[in-house]
């Protein structure tokens, strides 16, 4: 089994704690299902967050998905002047059989335009 890192992004219409659990929920949800893992194959999760928000850590919509044994911590994003609001990012490490060009990076919504090479 290889260690193998996703990543993923999506973006806030607003910076509300209810709204930032739905939005990381779904993308974390996304992230296992299209790279066919469950919590077990998650070694831990990196956040970051733009600097405009500040309702919530993004790593407690995690835990509210039922992801309590992997390490998870968050940070502030480069507040990079005409950079995309609102956003968070994720960068995951995980356990897999997927060769490393098999891995789906998942970026939702608007975030896509962050990685286009990447995103599916």
């Amino acid at each position: 089994m290889a260690v193998r890192a996703v990543r993923g992004a999506v973006p806030l219409e607003r910076d509300e704690a209810d709204h930032m659990d739905e939005q990381v929920g779904a993308l974390l949800t996304a992230i296992l299902e299209r790279n066919g893992l469950t919590a077990d194959d998650l070694i831990s999760i990196w956040f970051t967050a733009t600097p405009d928000l500040h309702s919530d850590f993004p790593a407690a919509a995690a835990r509210k998905l039922g992801i309590v044994d992997v390490p998870l911590i968050c940070a502030q994003e480069l507040d990079i002047e005409g950079a995309m609001p609102r956003v968070v990012r994720v960068l995951a490490h995980i356990e897999s059989d997927r060769p490393r060009d098999r891995i789906a990076h998942v970026y939702l919504g608007a975030a896509a335009a962050l990685r286009k090479d990447i995103a599916q």
